[in-house]
């Protein structure tokens, strides 16, 4: 037994050295080969490596679409065909004049964003010897390259470049959009193209190297010119903005949203482009076959919108804008309206409608940007200021007549109403009780014809309450910007008295709806905005279910005044619409219960601002507004016009159920 185990043993050892034999003639084989490669090969690898570069050339896709809240096509993507114009790093200025010569036959390209530099890079090229001329022999053998060629461009004289013709304008502007963008990525050189355009470069593409005829997409508004300012514009990147969409992974000559939503979510409505892989040689030509790697469409937003309602509000402001010139308001020219859901933010209209020689022109951006003194509508906010800071208490009564001050015009109410209390004073709008809470909150000592001391920081307290209503400050709306407003820069006493009654510090049409949708809300002023959801790109023209991004309403700040106080205010907006002395009572008869406000405010001589906000139904707000007329010249009631038939509309589309969820119309 002892002696088979020892036989056992005895054979491990020589597999051992066999097993360590073969191990070593590999590694000695691998290392041989590697030697081989790094002595005999190397150089000619190391050439190669430098005599090749790998590139990335990007296309765009198309930019997400807009949808309303509904599911309603807003903002589309319309087939078109351009021209672009991909160069190598090889590629000539001269090669690239011939191409731009060449497809000026075949299409038509205007010339309006050619500069004077533009031009005299033209002029250079095209008048070689002429170019020479600007410089002495003596420049030309000592100057780089780069200083003579500066040279010569500040020689250039406007006479020379006015000898350029109308037809080398328009290859100059070709030879532009050839001359951006990098080697081997693709640059629109026209877009849009007409049928006999296609025509003519397809036929003529083998003497246009570098030239194609690609399918592409540019935006298209099924509403037409609805709301269309405040959608937003798409263009070229600007300067400014250029080494920021770099490191985004733009290219220099990408389209990008510039304005309004379009700019305010381009991360969500930017296409992922397509890119092609190149292998080049030290020429930059490319190398064996590229590598394809396929783009997608956007993200298409859902935005708060109601389309049809939009639709309505517009059209309800032209109407009403024509009948209030044909009476004599010649100076009036344009009107606003919002409307929100006060206890989410939700935009649901924003119109802006200006009346010009070319006819009506949308301003809906002028309700986020255009700040006007709103009159009375900002009482509700006063009284609630008063309540704040202990001036008034519930039924605190002030004596409405006439008050006089050195030096100026009495101030007074549109009426004289004798002993008064908040309700009174809001149904009525009463300017003297409001100058009674403001002197109360300055601890002013109101004598008849006698200035006095007041305090003068009473301004920033007014002030403070003001901005937890909206007033004054940001709303918050998603979009790149939009106007707070000015604040009067005088602090005498009278100028405070007018602060209290929406005739000192301007607020804009948005403002104004935040500020009445959070007294709505009992405080609660919410965030407005224009965005509801962001859904993935779907194949077609409806939403795909899949949402990327979903907003959440938000509390921007709750107004930290006693619960008693806002009922108080809310009765006296709801005895504005539904008694006989209320200033609105043409909302009296109303179905959906309204509480509102209205406002004039007065500068110089038979100028007025008509203004006028209010909510729906009064004991469970589902809707607020605001109207704002500027610079009428007489008080026609517009604005009372306006706000009855937006809120008439609204609740009449309510009733015969137009509105689907969205939801509903999206698929898979």
């Amino acid at each position: 037994m002892n002696s088979i185990k020892k036989e056992k043993r005895s054979h491990l050892p020589y597999r051992l050295n066999i097993l360590f034999l073969f191990v070593f003639l590999l590694f000695s084989v691998l290392i041989f080969r590697l030697g081989y490669l790094q002595l005999a090969q190397g150089d000619d690898f190391e050439n190669q490596v430098e005599e090749t570069d790998n590139v990335e050339a990007k296309t765009t896709s198309p930019r997400g679409m807009m949808f309303d809240r509904y599911g309603r096509v807003v903002v589309d993507n319309k087939p078109t065909f351009i021209i672009t114009y991909t160069k190598t790093q090889g590629t000539t200025q001269q090669e690239k004049l011939e191409v731009a010569e060449h497809l000026s036959k075949y299409i038509e390209k205007g010339t309006e964003k050619l500069t004077e530099r533009d031009l005299k890079d033209y002029w250079i090229i095209t008048r070689p010897k002429e170019a020479r001329s600007k410089l002495s022999d003596k420049e030309t053998k000592d100057l780089s390259d780069k200083d003579a060629y500066q040279l010569q461009l500040d020689r250039i004289k406007e006479s020379d470049l006015n000898k350029i013709s109308k037809k080398e304008l328009e290859i100059a502007a070709i030879k532009r959009e050839m001359d951006g963008g990098y080697a081997l990525s693709s640059q629109t050189i026209k877009q849009d193209l007409t049928k006999d355009e296609i025509a003519e470069v397809s036929e003529h593409l083998s003497d246009l190297p570098g030239i194609e005829v690609a399918a592409d997409a540019i935006r298209e508004y099924p509403y037409n010119e609805t709301i269309k300012t405040l959608l937003g514009n798409t263009g070229q990147i600007a300067e400014e903005e250029v080494d920021a969409y770099l490191q985004k992974g733009y290219g220099l000559n990408d389209s990008v949203g510039i304005s309004f939503l379009e700019r305010q979510y381009e991360e969500y409505l930017r296409g992922q482009p397509s890119k092609t892989k190149f292998v080049t040689d030290k020429e930059g030509n490319p190398i064996g076959d590229p590598e394809e790697i396929p783009g997608s469409r956007g993200g298409d937003l859902v935005l708060t919108l109601d389309m049809e309602l939009q639709q309505s509000v517009d059209e309800i402001l032209k109407e009403e804008i024509q009948e209030a010139r044909s009476e004599g308001n010649y100076s009036l020219e344009r009107a606003y309206a919002v409307m929100m859901e006060p206890k989410t933010g939700e935009i649901l209209a924003a119109s802006g409608q200006e009346l010009t020689n070319k006819g009506f022109e949308d301003r809906s951006y002028g309700a986020f940007m255009d700040a006007y003194a709103m009159g009375s509508t900002v009482k509700a906010a006063t009284v609630l200021t008063g309540f704040h800071y202990r001036a008034i208490q519930p039924n605190t009564y002030f004596y409405d007549t006439p008050l006089y001050f050195p030096g100026t015009e009495p101030k007074k109410s549109y009426v004289n109403m004798g002993s008064i209390n908040e309700l009174t004073a809001l149904q009525r709008s009463s300017n003297v009780y409001m100058f009674n809470i403001a002197m109360e909150i300055a601890n002013h000592k109101y004598e008849k014809n006698q200035g006095g001391a007041f305090d003068i920081e009473a301004y920033s307290k007014m002030r403070n309450v003001f901005s937890r209503f909206g007033l004054g400050v940001s709303t918050g709306v998603d979009i790149p910007s939009e106007a707070t407003g000015y604040e009067g820069n005088s602090n005498i006493l009278g100028n405070l008295l007018d602060l209290s009654i929406g005739q000192f510090d301007t607020y804009t049409p948005i403002q104004m709806v935040q500020y009445i949708s959070t007294v709505a809300n009992d405080g609660q002023r919410m965030e407005a905005h224009l965005l509801k959801e962001v859904h993935e790109a779907n194949n077609g023209d409806e939403l795909s279910k899949n949402i990327l991004y979903q907003y959440t309403p938000k509390v921007m700040n709750t107004v930290n005044i006693d619960q008693k106080y806002f009922d108080i205010v809310k009765k006296g907006l709801w005895m504005v619409t539904h008694t006989n002395q209320g200033t609105a009572n043409f909302f009296s008869d109303k179905s959906y219960n309204p509480s509102a406000k209205t406002g004039t405010a007065e500068f110089g001589e038979n100028n007025y601002n008509l203004t006028l906000v209010g909510y729906a139904p009064s004991d469970d707000p589902e809707v607020a507004f605001a109207v704002v007329v500027p610079d009428i010249d007489n008080t026609n009631e517009i604005n009372h016009d306006i706000s009855e038939r937006i809120m008439d509309k609204y609740f009449e589309m309510k009733k015969s159920g137009h509105q689907m969820e969205v939801k509903d119309k999206g698929n898979d």
